[in-house]
Protein backbone atom coordinates (compact mmCIF):
# COMPACT_ATOMS: atom_id res chain seq x y z
CA UNK A 1 0.00 0.00 0.00
CA UNK A 2 1.52 3.49 -1.03
CA UNK A 3 1.33 6.92 0.92
CA UNK A 4 -1.99 8.15 -1.03
CA UNK A 5 -3.60 4.46 -0.57
CA UNK A 6 -3.08 4.63 3.05
CA UNK A 7 -4.41 8.61 3.37
CA UNK A 8 -7.43 7.71 1.92
CA UNK A 9 -8.15 4.43 3.86
CA UNK A 10 -7.33 5.86 7.01
CA UNK A 11 -7.05 9.40 6.99
CA UNK A 12 -9.80 10.81 4.52
CA UNK A 13 -12.39 11.29 6.74
CA UNK A 14 -15.60 13.35 6.20
CA UNK A 15 -16.00 16.30 8.58
CA UNK A 16 -18.93 16.77 10.10
CA UNK A 17 -18.24 20.73 10.50
CA UNK A 18 -20.00 23.10 8.37
CA UNK A 19 -17.33 25.82 9.05
CA UNK A 20 -14.60 22.92 6.69
CA UNK A 21 -15.87 24.53 2.94
CA UNK A 22 -13.03 22.35 1.40
CA UNK A 23 -11.22 19.67 3.04
CA UNK A 24 -8.36 16.58 2.30
CA UNK A 25 -8.18 15.99 -1.16
CA UNK A 26 -6.84 19.37 -2.90
CA UNK A 27 -3.94 21.42 -2.47
CA UNK A 28 -4.86 23.22 0.57
CA UNK A 29 -8.06 23.30 2.99
CA UNK A 30 -10.93 26.16 2.96
CA UNK A 31 -12.00 26.94 6.11
CA UNK A 32 -14.58 29.61 6.98
CA UNK A 33 -13.49 31.66 10.53
CA UNK A 34 -16.38 33.42 12.17
CA UNK A 35 -16.42 37.09 12.26
CA UNK A 36 -15.29 38.56 15.32
CA UNK A 37 -12.81 35.52 16.18
CA UNK A 38 -9.11 35.44 15.90
CA UNK A 39 -7.57 32.07 14.45
CA UNK A 40 -4.85 30.61 16.48
CA UNK A 41 -2.48 27.92 15.38
CA UNK A 42 -0.34 25.97 17.22
CA UNK A 43 2.49 23.64 15.31
CA UNK A 44 4.40 20.57 17.38
CA UNK A 45 6.74 17.93 15.97
CA UNK A 46 7.00 14.79 17.85
CA UNK A 47 10.44 12.99 17.05
CA UNK A 48 11.04 9.24 18.46
CA UNK A 49 13.46 8.02 20.61
CA UNK A 50 12.99 12.05 21.78
CA UNK A 51 9.60 12.61 22.56
CA UNK A 52 7.92 9.05 22.44
CA UNK A 53 9.61 5.61 22.80
CA UNK A 54 10.11 3.87 19.75
CA UNK A 55 7.76 1.03 20.55
CA UNK A 56 5.08 2.80 21.88
CA UNK A 57 1.79 1.97 21.71
CA UNK A 58 0.44 3.61 18.53
CA UNK A 59 -3.27 4.43 19.61
CA UNK A 60 -1.55 5.75 22.90
CA UNK A 61 0.81 7.65 20.19
CA UNK A 62 -2.05 8.98 18.16
CA UNK A 63 -3.82 10.82 20.98
CA UNK A 64 -1.03 11.99 22.60
CA UNK A 65 0.23 13.51 19.55
CA UNK A 66 -2.99 15.64 19.30
CA UNK A 67 -3.54 16.11 23.03
CA UNK A 68 -0.64 17.75 23.65
CA UNK A 69 -0.92 20.20 20.15
CA UNK A 70 -5.04 21.20 21.64
CA UNK A 71 -3.35 21.99 25.14
CA UNK A 72 -1.93 24.78 23.38
CA UNK A 73 -5.25 25.87 22.39
CA UNK A 74 -6.91 25.37 25.68
CA UNK A 75 -4.00 27.78 27.14
CA UNK A 76 -5.30 30.39 24.97
CA UNK A 77 -8.65 30.28 25.49
CA UNK A 78 -9.92 29.18 22.01
CA UNK A 79 -12.27 26.95 20.42
CA UNK A 80 -10.32 23.90 18.91
CA UNK A 81 -11.76 23.40 15.06
CA UNK A 82 -9.50 21.99 12.59
CA UNK A 83 -6.21 19.92 12.36
CA UNK A 84 -3.51 19.09 9.98
CA UNK A 85 -1.24 16.05 10.04
CA UNK A 86 2.20 15.16 8.43
CA UNK A 87 3.56 11.70 9.22
CA UNK A 88 6.79 10.41 8.47
CA UNK A 89 7.43 6.93 8.73
CA UNK A 90 10.18 4.78 8.14
CA UNK A 91 8.56 2.09 6.04
CA UNK A 92 4.81 1.53 5.38
CA UNK A 93 3.51 -0.62 8.00
CA UNK A 94 -0.60 -0.78 7.39
CA UNK A 95 -0.97 -2.16 11.57
CA UNK A 96 0.88 0.94 12.85
CA UNK A 97 -0.72 3.25 10.59
CA UNK A 98 -4.50 2.03 11.79
CA UNK A 99 -3.19 2.25 15.47
CA UNK A 100 -2.61 5.74 14.81
CA UNK A 101 -5.31 6.70 13.25
CA UNK A 102 -7.22 5.30 15.31
CA UNK A 103 -6.42 6.80 18.53
CA UNK A 104 -5.50 10.60 16.73
CA UNK A 105 -9.37 10.40 15.96
CA UNK A 106 -11.13 8.71 18.33
CA UNK A 107 -9.48 12.25 20.16
CA UNK A 108 -10.24 14.78 17.02
CA UNK A 109 -14.13 13.49 17.14
CA UNK A 110 -14.12 14.01 21.19
CA UNK A 111 -13.45 17.70 20.40
CA UNK A 112 -15.06 17.75 16.96
CA UNK A 113 -11.73 18.93 15.83
CA UNK A 114 -11.96 17.98 11.34
CA UNK A 115 -8.97 16.64 9.90
CA UNK A 116 -8.53 19.25 7.02
CA UNK A 117 -5.40 17.66 5.36
CA UNK A 118 -1.05 17.23 6.03
CA UNK A 119 1.02 14.76 4.31
CA UNK A 120 2.69 11.80 4.54
CA UNK A 121 6.72 10.63 3.81
CA UNK A 122 9.51 8.11 4.23
CA UNK A 123 12.42 9.01 6.91
CA UNK A 124 13.21 8.72 10.38
CA UNK A 125 9.84 8.43 12.16
CA UNK A 126 8.10 11.77 13.37
CA UNK A 127 4.98 13.30 14.02
CA UNK A 128 3.78 17.78 13.19
CA UNK A 129 0.54 18.53 14.30
CA UNK A 130 -0.88 21.76 13.67
CA UNK A 131 -3.91 22.73 15.26
CA UNK A 132 -6.36 25.64 14.73
CA UNK A 133 -9.11 27.02 16.73
CA UNK A 134 -11.09 30.39 17.26
CA UNK A 135 -11.16 33.28 20.31
CA UNK A 136 -13.25 35.93 20.40
CA UNK A 137 -11.24 38.71 19.32
CA UNK A 138 -9.19 40.38 21.65
CA UNK A 139 -10.09 37.70 24.52
CA UNK A 140 -7.18 35.50 23.88
CA UNK A 141 -5.52 34.43 27.35
CA UNK A 142 -1.26 35.61 26.70
CA UNK A 143 1.42 34.42 29.12
CA UNK A 144 2.25 38.59 28.87
CA UNK A 145 -0.14 39.87 31.23
CA UNK A 146 0.41 38.71 34.54
CA UNK A 147 0.67 41.33 37.19
CA UNK A 148 1.98 42.30 40.95
CA UNK A 149 -0.34 40.77 43.54
CA UNK A 150 -1.86 38.62 41.20
CA UNK A 151 -2.32 34.63 42.76
CA UNK A 152 -0.58 31.91 40.75
CA UNK A 153 -2.91 28.46 40.18
CA UNK A 154 -1.96 25.44 38.22
CA UNK A 155 -4.69 23.05 37.27
CA UNK A 156 -4.90 19.06 38.23
CA UNK A 157 -1.48 17.80 39.50
CA UNK A 158 1.92 17.76 38.88
CA UNK A 159 4.54 15.43 38.11
CA UNK A 160 2.81 12.27 37.86
CA UNK A 161 3.95 11.73 33.95
CA UNK A 162 7.31 12.51 34.39
CA UNK A 163 7.24 9.82 37.73
CA UNK A 164 5.97 7.26 34.91
CA UNK A 165 8.46 8.23 32.49
CA UNK A 166 11.34 7.43 35.09
CA UNK A 167 9.99 4.02 35.13
CA UNK A 168 10.34 3.48 31.71
CA UNK A 169 13.68 4.64 31.47
CA UNK A 170 14.30 2.22 34.21
CA UNK A 171 15.76 5.05 36.47
CA UNK A 172 13.48 3.77 39.25
CA UNK A 173 10.59 1.03 39.64
CA UNK A 174 6.89 1.31 40.56
CA UNK A 175 4.71 -1.59 41.63
CA UNK A 176 1.47 -2.27 39.44
CA UNK A 177 -0.51 -0.35 41.76
CA UNK A 178 1.44 3.04 41.28
CA UNK A 179 2.25 2.66 37.08
CA UNK A 180 -1.20 2.06 37.02
CA UNK A 181 -2.36 5.50 38.58
CA UNK A 182 0.10 7.41 36.75
CA UNK A 183 0.88 5.91 33.00
CA UNK A 184 -2.17 7.31 31.67
CA UNK A 185 -1.04 10.70 32.62
CA UNK A 186 1.65 10.45 30.45
CA UNK A 187 0.28 8.23 27.47
CA UNK A 188 -3.09 10.32 27.72
CA UNK A 189 -3.13 13.68 29.06
CA UNK A 190 -6.29 15.56 28.87
CA UNK A 191 -6.44 18.99 27.21
CA UNK A 192 -7.97 21.57 29.41
CA UNK A 193 -10.01 23.03 26.86
CA UNK A 194 -13.35 23.93 28.86
CA UNK A 195 -11.24 25.29 32.09
CA UNK A 196 -9.04 27.50 29.14
CA UNK A 197 -12.39 29.16 27.59
CA UNK A 198 -14.22 29.55 31.54
CA UNK A 199 -11.12 31.68 32.48
CA UNK A 200 -11.65 34.03 29.44
CA UNK A 201 -12.29 37.89 31.21
CA UNK A 202 -10.37 36.61 34.50
CA UNK A 203 -7.52 35.29 33.80
CA UNK A 204 -4.29 37.62 33.56
CA UNK A 205 -2.21 35.04 31.89
CA UNK A 206 -1.95 31.32 30.83
CA UNK A 207 -0.33 28.72 29.16
CA UNK A 208 0.11 25.03 29.29
CA UNK A 209 2.73 23.08 31.33
CA UNK A 210 4.70 20.94 28.84
CA UNK A 211 8.22 21.27 30.04
CA UNK A 212 7.63 21.68 33.50
CA UNK A 213 6.34 24.58 36.13
CA UNK A 214 9.46 25.72 36.51
CA UNK A 215 10.50 26.40 33.05
CA UNK A 216 7.12 27.49 32.02
CA UNK A 217 6.83 29.78 34.60
CA UNK A 218 9.55 31.39 33.77
CA UNK A 219 8.35 32.38 30.60
CA UNK A 220 5.67 33.80 31.99
CA UNK A 221 7.03 35.88 33.89
CA UNK A 222 9.95 37.28 31.50
CA UNK A 223 6.81 37.89 29.06
CA UNK A 224 5.14 39.92 31.61
CA UNK A 225 8.14 41.65 33.17
CA UNK A 226 7.63 39.81 36.84
CA UNK A 227 8.42 37.87 39.66
CA UNK A 228 7.16 34.95 41.48
CA UNK A 229 6.49 34.04 44.97
CA UNK A 230 5.78 29.49 45.00
CA UNK A 231 4.44 27.94 48.26
CA UNK A 232 6.37 24.41 47.60
CA UNK A 233 3.92 22.85 50.41
CA UNK A 234 1.14 24.00 48.36
CA UNK A 235 2.27 22.11 45.48
CA UNK A 236 -0.50 19.82 44.16
CA UNK A 237 1.03 16.62 44.05
CA UNK A 238 -0.59 13.23 43.75
CA UNK A 239 -0.68 10.60 46.79
CA UNK A 240 1.47 8.22 44.19
CA UNK A 241 4.11 10.82 43.61
CA UNK A 242 4.61 11.58 47.19
CA UNK A 243 4.59 7.80 48.20
CA UNK A 244 6.68 6.64 45.54
CA UNK A 245 9.70 9.14 46.10
CA UNK A 246 11.58 11.79 48.57
CA UNK A 247 10.24 15.15 49.07
CA UNK A 248 13.14 16.23 46.86
CA UNK A 249 12.94 14.07 44.20
CA UNK A 250 9.02 14.94 44.25
CA UNK A 251 10.01 18.52 43.90
CA UNK A 252 11.82 17.96 40.93
CA UNK A 253 9.60 15.62 39.37
CA UNK A 254 6.47 17.86 40.18
CA UNK A 255 8.57 21.39 39.09
CA UNK A 256 10.81 19.73 36.21
CA UNK A 257 10.01 16.72 35.08
CA UNK A 258 7.32 18.03 32.46
CA UNK A 259 4.60 16.20 30.17
CA UNK A 260 1.80 17.22 32.45
CA UNK A 261 -0.24 19.53 30.01
CA UNK A 262 -1.90 21.30 32.73
CA UNK A 263 -2.89 24.68 32.92
CA UNK A 264 -0.86 27.78 34.55
CA UNK A 265 -2.69 30.84 35.35
CA UNK A 266 -2.77 34.18 37.08
CA UNK A 267 -6.01 35.66 38.48
CA UNK A 268 -6.31 38.92 40.41
CA UNK A 269 -7.69 38.46 44.01
CA UNK A 270 -11.00 40.75 43.18
CA UNK A 271 -11.72 37.79 40.84
CA UNK A 272 -11.13 34.74 43.38
CA UNK A 273 -14.86 33.94 43.73
CA UNK A 274 -15.71 34.37 40.22
CA UNK A 275 -12.63 31.88 38.99
CA UNK A 276 -13.97 29.31 41.40
CA UNK A 277 -17.79 29.71 39.83
CA UNK A 278 -16.20 29.62 36.59
CA UNK A 279 -14.39 26.70 36.96
CA UNK A 280 -16.83 24.69 38.58
CA UNK A 281 -18.86 22.83 36.02
CA UNK A 282 -15.08 21.77 34.04
CA UNK A 283 -14.68 18.81 35.68
CA UNK A 284 -10.92 19.68 36.84
CA UNK A 285 -9.71 20.81 40.31
CA UNK A 286 -7.20 23.67 40.65
CA UNK A 287 -5.16 24.99 43.14
CA UNK A 288 -3.27 27.91 44.13
CA UNK A 289 0.85 27.90 44.55
CA UNK A 290 1.89 31.02 44.84
CA UNK A 291 1.57 34.93 43.97
CA UNK A 292 3.19 37.03 41.57
CA UNK A 293 5.43 40.18 43.01
CA UNK A 294 7.10 42.78 41.43
CA UNK A 295 10.91 42.79 40.36
CA UNK A 296 13.43 41.13 38.07
CA UNK A 297 11.87 37.86 36.24
CA UNK A 298 12.63 35.09 38.32
CA UNK A 299 11.21 32.13 41.22
CA UNK A 300 11.41 32.83 45.26
CA UNK A 301 10.98 29.24 45.92
CA UNK A 302 9.33 28.76 49.90
CA UNK A 303 8.68 26.01 52.41
CA UNK A 304 6.45 27.30 55.27
CA UNK A 305 7.23 30.96 54.31
CA UNK A 306 11.14 30.05 54.33
CA UNK A 307 13.31 30.63 51.38
CA UNK A 308 14.48 27.42 49.70
CA UNK A 309 17.77 27.26 47.43
CA UNK A 310 16.05 24.68 44.63
CA UNK A 311 18.36 25.01 41.08
CA UNK A 312 15.78 23.91 38.80
CA UNK A 313 15.65 23.61 35.18
CA UNK A 314 12.32 22.21 32.93
CA UNK A 315 12.85 20.68 29.44
CA UNK A 316 15.32 22.24 27.04
CA UNK A 317 16.05 20.23 23.60
CA UNK A 318 19.17 21.85 23.14
CA UNK A 319 20.55 22.24 26.88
Amino acid sequence: MGEFELIEKYFKVLSRRKDVDLGPGDDCALLSVPPDMQLAVSTDTLVSGVHFMPDSDPVDLGYKALAVNLSDLAAMGAEPRWVSLALTLPSINEAWVAGFASGFLELADYYNVALVGGDMTRGPLSITVSVKGTVPRGKALLRSGAKAGDAIYVTGTLGDAALALTHLLGRRTLNDNQLAAVLPRLEHPHPRILAGQALRGIATAAMDLSDGLASDLGHMLRASGVRARIHLDRLPMSPVLKDAVSQEEAWQLALAGGDDYELLFTVPEAYRGTLDTALAHCGVKFGRVGRISAGEPGIDWLLHEKPQPLQLKGWDHFA
